[in-house]
């Protein structure tokens, strides 16, 4: 994928020195790390590495025991809610709303931040939640309860509930969760298009490496709540890589289409090595 930059959003966002946990077990310790304006970063790694931590920290909504997360330059803790809604949405994984909630009232919510007194929408609301639903493929979806939409049009309501805030930044966790694979392409389409065609700089976390690799400029591997590799996908997925954080074996080719690394798994690691054990022990 061709990197995008164009960064034209203005928007920083950084952590500095972040020791993060809960109770007292800690999952991530002194970790840095700068978002690069208008690209698409994708989190990934084994669970429990720390993804879901990092982007709920960088969203403001886990508090980090040292360290601090930087909007603009400005530490994100002493910014008011609203300053920071109007810089930065997230959408966790697993979002819950009433299901009689039609589409057009969830993505309304959105607004809340920019709305007049007593949350009145004015003209400039209508209009934003109207791009949303047009960007995400749901304005004729917009009067459809949420409890009559498919996975993927559920997941396209809350992404276009995002958008309406009109933010530079979007953090998306596991957006293609539970999702079959033709909507979690189309998610992830999506994804590329608000970045390429808005320049908004989006942070995701992805369990699968080929579509990380595929859709973002840049990849980001966790392991033990530390960053081992960060860079383009091309010199980020590799074979040692894989064996040494994921436990796996495997191939690595070009796609056809795209010349994004793909990741073909054979065997895990543990496994491999037993197998050329006891072929060479004959």
């Amino acid at each position: 994928m061709k990197q995008n930059n164009n960064h034209q959003n203005g928007t920083t966002l950084t952590a500095e020195s972040l020791r993060i946990g809960y109770l007292e077990q800690v999952v991530i310790q002194n970790l840095g790390v700068t978002i690069q304006e208008g690209q698409i970063t994708a989190l990934v790694g084994p669970n429990g590495s720390g993804k879901s931590t990092l982007l709920k920290t960088l969203a403001r909504l886990i508090k980090p025991m040292n360290g601090a997360v930087y909007l603009d330059g400005r530490a994100i803790s002493q910014l008011p809610t609203a300053e920071v809604a109007r810089r930065l949405a997230i959408l966790p994984q697993g979002p819950s709303a009433p299901p009689t909630l039609t589409v057009s009232e969830l993505v309304e919510q959105g607004r809340f931040p920019h709305a007049g007194p007593l949350r009145m929408l004015r003209r400039q609301d209508h209009q934003a939640i109207d791009a949303a639903l047009q960007l995400t493929g749901m304005t004729n979806f917009a009067q459809r309860r949420l409890d009559n939409l498919s996975g993927g049009e559920r997941q396209r309501a809350w992404i276009a509930l995002a958008l309406a805030q009109a933010t530079p930044i979007l953090l998306l966790d596991e957006p293609t969760t539970f999702l079959d694979i033709g909507h979690q392409l189309e998610v992830l389409a999506l994804v590329q298009s608000l970045n390429r065609e808005r320049n908004m700089t989006i942070v995701l976390v992805l369990h699968d490496l080929n579509q990380a690799a595929q859709y973002a400029h840049r990849m980001i591997v966790m392991q033990r709540g530390a960053i081992v590799a960060d860079g383009e996908p091309a010199a980020t997925l590799t074979q040692t890589l894989l064996a040494d954080v994921f436990r796996v074996r495997a191939h690595i080719v070009a796609d056809p289409e795209s010349g994004a690394p793909v990741c073909l798994p054979y065997a895990h690691v543990e496994q491999h090595e037993k197998t050329t054990q006891n072929v060479s022990g004959r």
